[in-house]
């Protein structure tokens, strides 16, 4: 399988959020090599997104969102649960994309339901802030096969941004059992080639 490389990461984040269905996450870490399909995403436009952290404007935790694309952006939310993101687009414009669920692939066994299990269980804390994603020990691979069934909805836990609170810029594989959130109303989501994408940049 092909290292996806920066120039992926470089696309705006709700191109780059969809692209990422269906790639293979790795991680190497105490002599073992984990690896799962990634099923669900969430895109985070900017500065002008007010659902995103770098709406507060470059902070010491937001700098690595301000950098180049293809790193990783991992931060603490409720005091327990570490979240990864891979940081996206051109320098400068602090975009990023949350990976919110997965599959575990080959003999392992995992739960990957969620940012916050994901994390856990690939070992994925803020000590991987800004490592380069495109090295050999965090890094994404281009999975073979079709291209799964992606659909999309509004992120998840963001009321408090205004008229960004509902945009639809939450990717998912609709065929997939390990997608966190919503899974009863799935079948009512539109498939993202449906959706309006005039928030794209």
């Amino acid at each position: 399988m092909e290292k996806l490389g920066r120039d992926f990461f470089g696309q705006d984040a709700e191109t780059l959020a969809q692209d990422l269905i269906g790639t293979i996450l790795v991680h190497r870490r105490r002599g073992r090599e984990y690896r799962a399909r990634i099923v669900e995403t969430e895109a985070y436009l900017g500065p002008h997104d007010r659902a995103s952290h770098a709406s507060k404007g470059r902070t010491k935790r937001t700098e690595v969102m301000f950098g180049p694309a293809g790193r990783a952006y991992v931060y603490l939310v409720y005091g327990m649960y570490e979240m990864f993101n891979i940081v996206a687009g051109h320098t400068g414009s602090a975009q990023a994309v949350l990976i919110r669920a997965a599959e575990p692939l080959g003999d392992w066994e995992a739960n990957l339901t969620g940012p916050g299990r994901l994390t856990r269980a690939f070992g994925i804390s803020r000590a991987h802030n800004g490592m380069d994603l495109t090295e050999d020990r965090l890094f994404l691979l281009r999975a073979s096969g079709p291209r799964p069934r992606i659909g999309t909805s509004k992120r998840i836990g963001v009321a408090y941004a205004r008229e960004w609170k509902d945009s639809p810029l939450r990717f998912f594989d609709a065929g997939s059992e390990a997608v966190s959130h919503d899974r009863k109303k799935r079948r009512s989501v539109l498939p993202v080639d449906s959706v309006n994408t005039a928030h794209r940049r």
